[in-house]
């Protein structure tokens, strides 16, 4: 009996749109990599091995100037950034060394990464929330050690091992793959 069942509706099209939408994005990205890469006049160029070296820990993958840089995409892409900008800007906070300019840091930081609803809020506990707060007021090197700790493993646990997992990793190794076997 023809229409006893109701058409489809066009909601349960979303999955296949959204796969088609990140295979599209996934070659956007890669080709913005494959051009800052290969555009650049370092010495260091990315090569296919010191890219594999990449899935050997977060920190590997940190210390690569390309890693960092194909990370951040990566994590753009899935607007999950805040992680990763939160850890830089502490790791650039740690080298300050005018105590003017650490408190006019520190505050930025509080602003932007730890108050509640801020721009870039991370996810962190309260009790390190408040305590960032008390130690803002009289700020030192390491008055964000305690939340660095807790979004690094949260990167090493969530955001590192999808990355590694994703279309964009490995299309980069796979391009670079090619390239090496021609040459």
């Amino acid at each position: 009996m023809p229409g006893l069942i109701p058409p489809i509706p066009t909601h349960f099209n979303m999955d296949r749109d959204d796969c088609r939408r990140n295979a599209e994005l996934g070659k956007n990205l890669m080709c913005r990599l494959k051009c800052m890469f290969s555009s650049s006049s370092a010495p260091e160029r990315l090569c296919l091995e010191d890219t594999q070296q990449w899935s050997q820990s977060l920190e590997r993958l940190l210390g690569s100037k390309y890693g960092l840089a194909t990370f951040r995409t990566f994590l753009k892409s899935e607007f999950s950034d805040e992680n990763i900008e939160f850890w830089l800007t502490c790791e650039d906070y740690k080298k300050i060394t005018s105590s003017h300019k650490m408190s006019s840091k520190a505050k930025k930081i509080l602003k932007q990464f730890i108050e509640a609803e801020s721009p870039k809020e991370i996810n962190i506990d309260y009790h390190t929330r408040e305590e960032i707060k008390r130690n803002v007021r009289s700020p030192t090197v390491q008055c964000f050690d305690e939340a660095q700790k807790i979004v690094y493993g949260l990167m090493e646990r969530d955001s590192y091992p999808r990355f590694l997992r994703s279309e964009m990793y490995r299309t980069l190794l796979e391009s670079l793959a090619a390239d090496t076997a021609q040459g």
